[in-house]
C-alpha cells in the first residue's frame, strides 16, 4: 500500500528511506536521521508522529502540514495500515487519494528550499 502510494505520488521509491519509528528506541531514529540526513521525514500515523515530534498530536489536524521542529522538517499522515483495515474497496480507495496528495505535498516541499 505504501510503495502503491510512493509511486502514485511520482516519488521514486528507491530514493525513499522506511524505517520504523514506533518499533526501535528514539536514540536509534535519531541516529539513524543524522546517518541519512533525510530532507524530509514522512510520520505514517499518530503513533510515529508522536516519537518523532516528542508530543502528541491529531493526524487530522497537522495532515498535509510541513511541520519543522529543530532541524527536522516533517509531514504527518494516516498509516498504510488504517487503509488495508478498510473493507469496502470503494472507500478504500477514497481514503488511499489523500494519502497519495500528502506524498505529493512532500515533493512540492523538497523541491522548495528549507526555511
Amino acid at each position: 500500500m505504501l510503495d502503491r502510494a510512493i509511486t502514485e505520488a511520482g516519488i521514486d521509491r528507491k530514493a525513499v528511506f522506511v524505517t520504523n519509528a514506533v518499533k526501535h528506541c528514539r536514540w536509534w531514529n535519531d541516529l539513524e536521521r543524522e546517518i541519512v540526513k533525510p530532507a524530509l521525514v514522512v510520520a505514517l500515523g499518530a503513533t510515529a508522529a508522536r516519537s518523532l515530534l516528542g508530543r502528541t498530536v491529531s493526524v487530522s489536524k497537522v495532515r498535509g502540514e510541513v511541520l519543522t521542529l529543530n532541524d527536522m522538517r516533517l509531514l504527518v499522515t494516516v498509516h498504510p495500515s488504517y487503509l488495508l483495515r478498510i473493507e469496502d474497496e470503494d472507500r478504500k480507495q477514497l481514503e488511499f487519494e489523500p494519502l497519495v496528495a500528502d506524498l505529493r505535498i512532500c515533493v512540492a516541499a523538497l523541491e522548495a528550499p528549507a526555511e
